[in-house]
């Protein structure tokens, strides 16, 4: 019997998630939870042996969750489900080690082939988020993705300076490759599309 903790911030989704799950012979869904930090306490708790995760949720995403599940010594298999297709989640759900990156609007039949293929040790990607991530990689350094968020964050570049000790030329070269990157007239704009690619 396959052991399955559920995430997901849309209760009527999680319950039917749950419902849908539970009539397969060969599972059982022993816990749920409608935010990261919840999750997180049930997946210590119980021990399952696969987790699902919503990618966005309450507290800690289900990116957050997985780079932490990722760490324990016995830790379930963890499987993404988003309705983001969004190649930048792509890359850092690889990063966070999980399993299985799976859009939602999949049928609960390749769902459950996608659950049954991890726990045999398999990693079940969406071919579309692949193709995504393929088409569109993530043009911008670690340092350059850093430097977006403080900017995201309203940080000034003097603020960054303090911050990062880096020089004030440096932080505004920095600023000016990230801008040419994404083709952005101006920094506001760059974080707007690193967002909506989810690259920050």
């Amino acid at each position: 019997m396959h052991k399955i903790v559920l995430a997901e911030d849309q209760k009527m989704l999680l319950g039917a998630l749950g419902s849908l799950l539970d009539l397969e012979v060969d599972m059982e869904v022993i816990g749920q939870a409608a935010n990261g930090d919840d999750v997180l306490k049930l997946i210590q708790e119980k021990q399952p042996d696969v987790c699902l995760l919503d990618i966005e949720m309450p507290g800690k995403s289900g990116l957050e969750v997985a780079e932490l599940v990722n760490k324990m010594d016995q830790r379930p298999r963890i499987i993404v489900l988003t309705t983001f297709a969004k190649p930048g989640y792509f890359e850092k759900a690889v990063k966070a080690g999980v399993d299985g990156y799976l859009l939602k609007d999949r049928s609960i039949e390749e769902l459950t082939a996608a659950i049954r293929k991890v726990v045999a040790g398999e990693k079940v990607y969406s071919q579309d988020l692949m193709v995504d991530y393929m088409r569109d990689p993530n043009p911008l350094s670690e340092r350059e993705q850093e430097i977006l968020l403080f900017v995201a964050e309203g940080k000034t570049t003097k603020e960054l300076t303090g911050i990062l000790f880096l020089s004030y030329g440096t932080i505004r070269n920095y600023l000016s490759g990230i801008m040419q990157k994404l083709e952005a007239k101006n920094r506001l704009e760059a974080v707007d599309i690193a967002r909506n690619k989810g690259w920050i």
